[in-house]
């Protein structure tokens, strides 16, 4: 992130200062600084020609809820040829990807674990990454704020969704979020691939931008996706936090956060043109990738290729040994689960 737009963050919000806390933020203030002067070079270099390059009107976003598979659908389907999807390289270092990609290469392969904290997917530059993280770096302004600045008794995902955004901030988004989009086809044309579970509260926006845009949902069985949930917040809080708050994630705040995603989807779909919304459940997707992905393409009008079929085929087999985190509930957990999401379960077929 910039410099600007870190210290602005920094000065609103509440920081507990203690050694582990202020190496931290030592760490993004430098970082912020080479940020700032590789913006700065590609606003010269490149500023002029992305802003007379076309903005794509139809990117397909993979919505729901975390855990819900979204990550598997997304590296399936970036496999095509026809997709570009921002990487994990791009999503960090929006400002410079077109500029800074190889002074930052070996310091990223340096630091950058081989999987993800809270589970054993494979993280890489080159991966395909979420650009909710190109969001929050280009506006300053995103639901993981609150993650990193928690708060006693508030669940952020819970308060952001309930909080409606200013014009100018869903304004502020759009404009970055289509200039993000030209850079990433700038550098490899293709149909823009996004997954983001933060974008299933903003299918109306995204639609502005976006005119052509089309949309996925996949969901799974509560009762893995509630404890696997709790974990990954956990732990992405104690990694990111910069106050000692350490919110405790419970069951009935994601559930909650669940039921609220559902809700929202539910309404803005029942809005969208048949072929620019498709649903596709994640037990469906891991008994049999190339029909699942195959009937997603078919919703949606797009085309299908022998040659997809084969790659999804070829990374199946490649990560056949790959190992989900498993979450064991008592009955009780999973009686409340079923009492909360009891309209999720019954919409989606789930007992």
């Amino acid at each position: 992130m910039t410099s600007g737009r870190l210290f602005s963050i920094l000065t609103r919000n509440k920081i507990s200062w203690d050694p582990g806390t202020l190496l931290r933020i030592l760490f993004l203030l430098q970082s912020s600084l080479w940020s700032s002067l590789f913006s700065s070079l590609e606003n010269v270099r490149f500023g002029k020609r992305i802003k007379q390059a076309p903005c794509p009107v139809d990117p397909v976003f993979i919505i729901g809820h975390w855990r819900t598979g979204t990550t598997l659908l997304y590296k399936l389907m970036s496999l095509d040829e026809q997709f570009t999807a921002p990487t994990l390289f791009q999503v960090a270092e929006p400002d410079s990807l077109l500029t800074s990609h190889s002074y930052y290469k070996p310091i990223m392969q340096a630091l950058v674990k081989k999987t993800r904290p809270m589970d054993n997917v494979k993280v890489g530059m080159d991966e395909p990454q979420e650009d909710e993280y190109a969001i929050f770096r280009l506006t300053g302004t995103s639901p993981l704020e609150q993650l990193i600045f928690p708060q006693n008794g508030k669940y952020f995902v819970e308060e952001w969704a309930k909080n409606e955004r200013s014009d100018k901030t869903n304004e502020l988004i759009k404009k970055e979020l289509k200039s993000f989009f030209r850079k990433i086809t700038y550098v490899k044309k293709g149909i823009i691939l996004s997954k983001n579970p933060f974008h299933s509260f903003r299918l109306d926006m995204l639609l502005e931008a976006f005119p052509k845009a089309r949309f996925i949902q996949i969901h799974r069985h509560p009762f893995d996706v509630v404890p696997s949930t709790m974990n990954m917040w956990y732990i992405l809080q104690k990694e990111n936090a910069l106050n000692r708050v350490n919110h405790k994630f419970n069951i009935y705040e994601i559930c909650r956060g669940m039921n609220l995603i559902s809700e929202k989807i539910t309404i803005e779909a029942s809005a969208l043109t048949p072929g620019s919304y498709a649903e596709t459940r994640f037990e469906d997707l891991e008994n049999d990738p190339v029909m699942t992905v195959k009937q997603i393409y078919t919703q949606l009008g797009l085309v299908f290729s022998e040659r997809q079929a084969n790659l999804i085929k070829e990374y199946t087999s490649l990560n056949r040994n790959f190992r989900k985190n498993n979450f064991s509930l008592s009955e009780s957990e999973k009686a409340t689960i079923k009492s909360e999401l009891k309209e999720y379960m019954r919409k989606y077929a789930y007992s």
